[in-house]
């Protein structure tokens, strides 16, 4: 199936570049890490959640209705391309304006300083976002994937060479500012954008409706996702906040950095298939599976190690975070198989199905959170977050299966069952083992980890899909 071999050869290529961007940046930050103290990460970090927020008000789903609308002519994208710079120059002032708030509510007027600079990383940011969305729409993953990389190491190299020379924190917000403006400039070269003269709006029209339900959903997701770390620094003080941010973000890791090279890839892939659902969902089942093979290895073996994981990543001064690490550990196959959701809603053209969902989604995760601050105690939080993801899960994946592809809801999920069989045979086997203590911390993790690889490979030998796995990596 062509459909299989442009979404395996796109999510190979992003891969790559995903891990090759990874490698460079755990170099880059362990020699930062060296050179800057924790306050200047610190202060970079509190401006770089609200650059992220007005980045997601510049995007205004732009790109995502770009890539899914194919009757788009090139004076339409340059029309698109000039709204958004219009909107990009918009945006950044106001970011400007907004640091002074920054500098008010954190009573430091380096915000202020810094939001100027910084107003410039949001200006080439937004003014990425058409060039990107051509690229990806073209599926050119690999030239996007060798422009971050270049990007990263050459900005990487320079930022050293700034915090070498004591630029402080300076030296972080040239880096961000130098990423974006040549992630920019090379984008724009390799779509080869043509713009033309004159302006129409017809074109903003032509993607209004599902630029409008994407950026909705962008807004919501955007704060349910920070609004936990915002009541916990609030309520519960700074370092609860630490011992489960670490925990989060821990968990949040494998989820980010395995579904991210496969989600990128899914919407310009399948939108070329719109109109075929069929084709979309038995690519999308396979896709789900690996995804969860994954997950279910991943969260079962990070339950169980909790212990070790946090102590051997962040040391015993962290054992606080232990029991919200492994409660939230729970989470990470539902995670990483919700996170390839959305690409799907847009691929189909079902954003408003997308918004939807994002809504209730947020109801289900902010009555979680508020119920966790309320009693003052992290554990509710992280219990009633895996009680969230799972109502999400369920609901998500009912409006999907039912409401777009209109097919049964019990047949998908019995397609899932040997997920579980494979997860029960792995707590098995770990609760087998739980009276061996081992007190080196490597050595016991490296032992948990082979005990799971054996009743994970027994689990898929006994259920048969090793058979699925092997045909899905192999097949050309």
């Amino acid at each position: 199936m062509r459909e299989y071999s442009n979404l395996k050869s796109g999510i190979m290529i992003t891969f790559i570049s995903k891990y090759s961007n990874i490698f460079a940046q755990l170099i880059i930050n362990s020699v930062l890490a060296r050179l800057l103290m924790p306050a200047d990460f610190g202060i970079i970090a509190v401006i770089t959640v609200f650059i992220s927020f007005f980045n997601m008000l510049g995007d205004m789903g732009i790109g995502p209705a770009i890539i899914q609308n194919k009757s788009l002519d090139e004076n339409e994208i340059s029309d698109i391309f000039k709204f958004s710079i219009i909107g990009s120059i918009v945006i950044a002032i106001g970011f400007y304006f907004f640091s002074y708030f920054i500098a008010y509510f954190y009573n430091d007027k380096i915000y202020i300083r810094l939001g100027g600079l910084l107003s410039f990383s949001v200006l080439f940011s937004i003014c990425n976002i058409v060039p990107n969305a051509i690229l990806y729409k073209a599926q050119k993953f690999k030239q996007v994937g060798i422009i971050n990389i270049i990007v990263n190491v050459i900005v990487g190299t320079l930022t050293i060479s700034l915090a070498f020379k004591g630029f402080s924190y300076y030296s972080l917000v040239f880096d961000s500012i130098l990423k974006s403006l040549f992630i920019f400039v090379l984008c724009f070269m390799a779509c080869k954008l043509k713009i033309s003269k004159g302006y129409s709006y017809g074109s903003i029209k032509k993607i209004k409706n599902y630029s409008s339900f994407q950026f909705l959903f962008n807004f919501i997701n955007y704060f349910t996702r920070n609004l936990d770390n915002i009541l916990i620094g609030k309520f519960l003080g700074a370092s609860t906040l630490g011992y489960y941010d670490k925990s989060y973000k821990l968990m949040l890791y494998p989820v980010q950095n395995l579904t991210n090279v496969i989600t990128p890839v899914l919407h310009p892939v399948l939108s070329e298939y719109q109109n075929q659902k069929d084709i979309i969902y038995e690519t999308y089942i396979k896709v789900i599976k690996v995804l969860a093979y994954l997950g279910i290895f991943i969260s079962v073996y990070c339950f169980f190690s909790a212990n070790e994981i946090i102590r051997i990543m962040y040391g015993t001064n962290w054992d606080a975070s232990i029991p919200i690490f492994r409660i939230l550990s729970v989470t990470i196959v539902i995670q990483m198989v919700l996170s390839s959701i959305g690409s799907i809603f847009q691929a189909t053209g079902y954003v408003n199905k997308l918004f939807s969902t994002g809504v209730v989604s947020a109801i289900f995760t902010v009555s979680a959170i508020v119920t966790g601050i309320m009693n003052r105690s992290l554990i509710i939080l992280s219990l009633g977050l895996v009680i969230a993801f799972i109502l999400n899960f369920i609901q998500c994946f009912y409006v999907l299966i039912t409401h777009v592809f209109e097919k049964s809801f019990i047949s998908f999920l019995l397609q899932l069952k040997n997920i579980l069989i494979i997860g029960v045979l792995m707590v098995g086997g770990y609760i087998l083992i739980s009276k061996i203590v081992i007190n080196n911390m490597l050595v016991s993790a490296i032992f948990k980890f082979i005990i799971g690889t054996i009743t994970y490979a027994i689990g898929l030998y006994i259920t048969k899909e090793y058979r699925l796995l092997k045909k899905i990596i192999l097949r050309k």
